[in-house]
């Protein structure tokens, strides 16, 4: 399979597929990058999407995700400007390139194992229980509607994209190629993340008792 050349941003995050991402274009390369990205979009040709991979230091990760500008939400005077972007293809990176004043990198572009893209209805139901149940807690918060289109591909995604989770968890969601395994992980994570709300829940009843200081810690 031959490698596709994807200007690239290294960050310390991640982006998944159908998530929106508001970035700052600052550097003088990026403002490049992205210029020329917005003047492929313009034209409706080839170009539009650049990567986003995870960074740590000078080691960037083996897959990441490209994203498409969906618009410029301001322009500054000194060139500057602040983007939207939505997530969409995963990739393998390859080889870097260095020719440009950004770095680029050679990409093989992947999707989910056939037959493997999206959940059964028994666990994509389960899922989306338990996201309703974090959301309510997170936001508090009675009522919590939640609205997942039909087929449930990505699914996944979409809810990992609404949580404030961790980079190496985001991570591993997006290498994997299988929407079960994905939305099994995401429920077990949720399940505990409700679990460590009900221990700070119940902790804080305990030290709050009636609103008054013990005497043993006054």
């Amino acid at each position: 399979m031959s490698a596709e050349l994807l200007p690239m941003f290294a960050l310390e995050l991640v982006l998944l597929p159908e998530e929106l991402l508001p970035l700052h274009i600052f550097e003088e390369r990026y403002k490049l990058m992205i210029g020329e990205c917005l003047a492929a979009k313009s034209r409706q040709g080839a170009g539009q999407e650049f990567g986003l991979i995870q960074a740590k230091g000078d080691q960037i990760y083996p897959v990441g995700c490209a994203a498409r500008i969906v618009n410029v939400t301001r322009r500054y005077p000194d060139g500057r400007m602040d983007i939207l972007t939505l997530g969409g293809r995963r990739f393998e990176v390859r080889y870097t390139d260095s020719e440009e004043p950004y770095l680029r990198c050679g990409v093989s572009f992947f999707e989910d194992e056939l037959g493997a893209d999206v959940a059964g209805e028994s666990d994509a139901a389960r899922a989306i229980d338990i996201f309703r149940r974090l959301l309510r807690r997170l936001r508090n918060s009675a009522e919590m509607p939640v609205h997942f289109p039909l087929p449930y591909r990505y699914l996944s995604f979409r809810m990992a994209a609404s949580l404030p989770l961790d980079l190496d968890f985001k991570q591993r969601l997006l290498s994997a190629r299988d929407e079960s395994q994905r939305l099994g992980q995401m429920a077990d994570l949720m399940e505990f993340l409700l679990s460590k709300l009900d221990q700070a829940d119940e902790a804080q009843k305990k030290a709050g008792g009636n609103g008054n200081i013990p005497h043993e810690l006054s």
